[in-house]
């Protein structure tokens, strides 16, 4: 089975599981006090008690983003957890199939010099040629002629030694080869294990992420709600203001470094490259997020950067963030936050260590804005930048 067939079998696996995940919902966060429908109707006629009403409602929704936003962390920095153990499955299992092969060759070659030599033997046998020195005492008259069958049957019996001695060597080499075939044949299936653990690990946090996005989308809903009535506006207004007071909560949790110097001299992107990649990225808008997605209708965060940008013909590494953050430096193509443009990557670490894990990759669009795949329970989207929450320091530019 290919990497991709491997991580396409997962992704719907994961499906089944985030579907079944709402029927079982046990959530491990606190419960704020939600103001009651009652609550709401007496705040209106006290305009002291309408404006503490109203703080309250702002108060909870804030904190609802705080929750989900460090929630969604956590998922995020699992789920990189299980691609990089993925990754490794997917190296050792190409190394398997290698040997496999070679295995295979080598010991139909060893076997084939084990018949050769069989014949020979047999060969030798039917024409007495381990008795010629026997027969040459015996028919002293017929030395001559003996001599010279003793002369071809030394040559073949040379030949013969150079063809057993090359037979051993096949033999010895088929059997290392499939002594190492054994071995990462182990190694595939202890590395299959920590995979099969840390996806059963992302699953369960992303399961999480999906049953507090639900929650909270049933949650903002009502407090919505309440919010147009106390304050006489419209629910789309009131929703548009709590999305924003979420942002900026969620902004309030990190601050991005923009001072990081610069590394190394990195070239000007491809424009047409950049936005081949951005309008193959765009195509999957509200594509849902699947964990070890990677198309076609599912995605996870460095599922999508890779495929974006290999429809433009260009290598960003494997199915991680933080081995396209690697790739990115090995090819000496990163450049300071501060100096990103429309195209590059950027990153999300909890790490401060420049090789750290990098928990999310995303494109940035310019103009603060990007595209990715962020979560489980949310969909491919473009958002503005959250500048606040683990920004890395450096971006990445593939197409310098």
């Amino acid at each position: 089975m290919t990497p991709q067939l491997r991580r396409t079998f997962i992704a719907l696996a994961t499906v089944f599981g985030l579907l079944l995940s709402g029927l079982t919902a046990s959530s491990s966060w606190a419960v704020p006090s939600f103001p009651s429908a009652a609550e709401v109707e007496a705040a209106k006629k006290n305009v002291a008690k309408k404006k503490a009403m109203i703080a309250r409602i702002d108060a909870i929704i804030g904190d609802l983003a705080i929750e989900e936003s460090a929630l969604i962390a956590v998922s995020q920095k699992k789920a990189e957890i299980y691609n990089q153990a993925q990754v490794k499955v997917d190296e050792i299992a190409a190394k398997v199939d290698l040997l496999q092969g070679q295995a295979d060759s080598a010991n139909a070659k060893a076997k084939e010099a084990q018949n050769q030599l069989g014949q020979i033997a047999a060969q030798m046998h039917r024409t007495g040629a381990l008795g010629t020195s026997l027969n040459l005492f015996l028919n002293g008259g017929k030395a001559d002629d003996l001599l010279y069958k003793l002369g071809t049957q030394e040559r073949i019996a040379e030949s013969s030694q150079t063809l057993y001695q090359r037979s051993v060597q096949t033999q010895k080499y088929a059997q290392s080869l499939s002594d190492q075939l054994a071995v990462a044949k182990q190694e595939l299936a202890d590395e299959a294990a920590v995979a099969k653990a840390a996806f059963d690990d992302a699953q369960a946090a992303a399961n999480e992420v999906t049953r507090k996005v639900n929650d909270n989308k049933s949650h903002l809903a009502t407090m919505v709600a309440q919010l147009a009535s106390l304050k006489k506006t419209s629910a789309k207004l009131e929703a548009d203001r709590a999305a924003g007071l979420a942002a900026i909560k969620a902004q309030e949790q990190g601050n991005a470094d923009l001072t990081a110097p610069d590394l190394y001299d990195v070239g000007d992107p491809d424009a047409n490259k950049v936005e081949t990649a951005i309008a193959f990225a765009k195509k999957q808008l509200g594509e849902w997020y699947v964990l070890g997605g990677m198309g076609p209708n599912v995605w996870d965060c460095s599922g999508i950067t890779k495929a974006a940008y290999a429809a433009s013909g260009i290598y960003i590494g494997t199915h991680s963030a933080t081995n396209q953050f690697r790739e990115m430096a090995r090819q000496r193509k990163l450049i300071p936050l501060k100096d990103a443009v429309r195209g590059d990557l950027m990153w999300y670490s909890s790490e401060s260590a420049f090789d750290g894990d990098k928990a999310h990759v995303v494109i940035y669009l310019g103009n603060n804005w990007m595209l990715e795949a962020p979560h489980a329970g949310a969909q491919v989207r473009i958002v503005q930048v959250r500048r606040g929450w683990e920004l890395f320091r450096y971006a990445g530019r593939p197409s310098a």
